[in-house]
């Protein structure tokens, strides 16, 4: 894992840094994202993978008080002897876990106490950053670095939560009002050759990246091309109305059981009403917008209609490739729309940031080279590495200063509920 070297301290204020305020920041930001919710929203949980809004705003602060207040807070003293079973997701190594599907039967602690805990945690953290020393800011610093992003991974499975839990709400609650937006028809579809070759890939920059974003290593590139966008809402509708969903040809085995089991029959969250497509979004409901990027479809559904279409997904190196030299700009969750937006006009790849995940054809497994962590960290990235595929790009509930070309998302091969959208690619 590489991360920022140890900070050094402000001349204005020998105690205070960019640490520090960017800790402030991002911990303030995930509240703002539940200034709508009332406390009976903060406690659903509607279905397995999704967790309550309360329990995120818990683990987050779990995890700082785990693996930095607890190890190297000066006399620290957790806040509840029982938060550390309530509140550990998956690290194995550091004890037993409340069961991840029985989270919503946890009416306590109160919302109310949750955020005296986060109170709790953010005094006590700010305090050991303002008294550390040298050597001590050289340890915290790169465990405080991971936790914030960790917060941000958890900002985004906020938002993606908290729809599916409103989407099963005959009220159709409005998690936030959408911005008002002028828009254009997106470019026609179209392709970018490139070359092949030997390319470098994985992070190999100064800053902070999660582990298994490298070792850098060497892959040889057959040439090959690359969709200018995402395919979009109006395009996959062609796909449905060409029996996308009932011609098993297109699917993998595996995705024609996921549609038989499950009785997939367009991306979820969409609905027909009085002859038209309609679509749940965390602005309530409206019509399917066919110029937007398609959203909220699994791997099977990206795999199914690129053969549909005579082409292929990419994989993870042919994109990473691709978004080299493309400046990190898009719709992401600071801009306020909380849904995928078109495209417009532009030359070359679009939308490569933001909007929505952007499904690859790569499973997700280790780089050459790659070694996990040692002790429960480790655990972060590596033991998941099974029966996944990686998505890559951020969507519209991704932070702009998450983000990175060389990020790997990855998800079970039939995920839904998060943003997730795809482009399209071929062999030259």
């Amino acid at each position: 894992m590489q991360v920022v070297p140890p900070l050094t301290a402000s001349p204005a204020h020998p105690r205070i840094d960019t640490l520090t305020e960017r800790f402030r920041a991002i911990r303030s930001f995930t509240e703002s994202l539940c200034a709508s919710l009332i406390p009976e929203d903060y406690v659903i949980q509607s279905m397995p993978d999704v967790s309550p809004a309360k329990w995120h705003l818990a683990h987050t602060s779990w995890f700082f008080e785990t693996f930095i207040l607890t190890p190297y807070g000066p006399g620290y003293v957790p806040y509840h002897p029982t938060f550390s079973y309530l509140f550990n997701s998956y690290y194995v190594q550091v004890g037993e876990r409340h069961e991840r599907p029985h989270r919503g039967l946890l009416s306590r602690p109160s919302v109310s106490e949750v955020y005296r805990y986060r109170a709790y945690v953010d005094t006590h953290l700010t305090a050991l950053l303002a008294q550390a020393d040298s050597e001590m800011r050289a340890t915290v610093a790169p465990l405080i670095e991971i936790g914030l992003h960790h917060e941000q991974q958890h900002q985004e499975l906020l938002l993606t939560d908290i729809k599916h839990v409103f989407s099963v709400n005959p009220l159709v609650p409005v998690f936030r009002e959408g911005k008002a937006l002028e828009k254009e028809p997106p470019v026609p579809p179209a392709w970018v050759e490139y070359e092949p070759g030997l390319y470098d890939i994985g992070y190999g920059g100064g800053g902070f990246a999660y582990d298994n974003e490298g070792p850098v290593h060497r892959h040889y590139q057959p040439p090959f091309a690359l969709a200018t966008r995402p395919v979009t809402n109006g395009e996959y509708m062609a796909f449905m109305e060409a029996g996308g969903y009932a011609r098993p040809e297109w699917w993998l085995s595996a995705g024609w059981d996921a549609v038989s089991a499950q009785g997939w029959e367009a991306p979820m969250y969409w609905y027909r009403e009085d002859g038209r497509w309609m679509q749940f979004t965390l602005s309530g409901e409206r019509v399917v917008d066919p110029d937007e990027p398609v959203c909220h479809v699994s791997f099977f559904e990206a795999e199914a209609y690129a053969r549909w279409a005579g082409a292929r997904l990419p994989t993870e190196q042919e994109w990473e490739i691709a978004s080299r030299g493309l400046a990190l700009q898009g719709n992401f969750v600071e801009d306020g729309h909380f849904h995928p937006i078109p495209c417009g006009r532009g030359e070359g790849l679009l939308q490569m940031f933001g909007d929505v995940w952007e499904w690859t054809r790569s499973p997700y497994s280790p780089y050459p080279g790659y070694a996990p962590a040692p002790g429960a960290l480790g655990e972060y990235n590596g033991k998941f590495m099974c029966n996944q595929f990686v998505l890559r790009g951020g969507s519209c509930a991704t932070s702009i200063t998450h983000i990175r070309p060389t990020y790997r998302n990855f998800f079970p091969p039939d995920a839904r509920w998060q943003f997730m959208g795809f482009r399209l690619a071929k062999d030259l």
